[in-house]
């Protein structure tokens, strides 16, 4: 039994290494490449540890870096979705719902559930944690997309109320880093990275 539930684990944390290969939209802040997935994740812990005064209410921060570091764990099954692709974004749920079951259901049952329950409460974004991990992530490809000049909303033609609209749900779980978000968002409206 005791080898069963160690293989399972491994089993998992093989498979979780795939996400390494899942590349996002957001470049690094050198811009000199995408990032994937992994470091997006590594990257909202961190974000996570260094501005955990700035949540709205006090969060439970070890909650919420287990919730950040598992919840882009789907996008191994179905993939990244770009945050302004409308047409994308349509089946989303469906898929990373599915990705879910078989991914988690790697895991022996008790972790299967802990870690499933951390995506779906990260996804509902109805907790202080969840609140507070989603404001983070809306906050990191923001500053990416800043300090690499612009280049992905550039590309794809991104209007200001779609950086608006995508973003300013981070009030909810932190208000200051929404306050702080607005500014990025004006100054790259008035550089022309962002359309008008």
């Amino acid at each position: 039994m005791e080898w069963d539930r160690l293989s399972r684990q491994i089993e998992f944390l093989v498979e979780i290494d795939r996400l390494k290969g899942i590349v996002r939209q957001s470049l690094l802040m050198d811009g000199s490449r995408q990032e994937n997935s992994a470091e997006h994740s590594w990257h909202l812990a961190l974000l996570a540890m260094v501005l955990a005064e700035h949540s709205r209410v006090p969060v439970n921060l070890s909650k919420v870096l287990k919730m950040v570091l598992v919840h882009d764990l789907v996008e191994i099954d179905a993939g990244d979705t770009y945050c302004y692709d409308e047409e994308a974004n349509r089946d989303k749920a469906e898929r990373e719902m599915r990705a879910a079951d078989r991914i988690f259901g790697l895991l022996p049952h008790d972790q299967a559930q802990e870690f499933r329950s951390l995506w779906e409460e990260f996804e509902s974004a109805v907790t202080p944690e969840a609140l507070f991990a989603a404001a983070l992530d809306r906050l990191q490809p923001l500053v990416n997309n800043s300090r690499s000049g612009g280049v992905t909303w550039q590309e794809h033609g991104i209007r200001k109320e779609q950086v608006f609209s995508r973003n300013s749900p981070m009030a909810r779980g932190a208000p200051q880093l929404w306050e702080y978000a607005q500014t990025i968002i004006e100054e790259a409206i008035a550089k022309g990275w962002i359309a008008g």
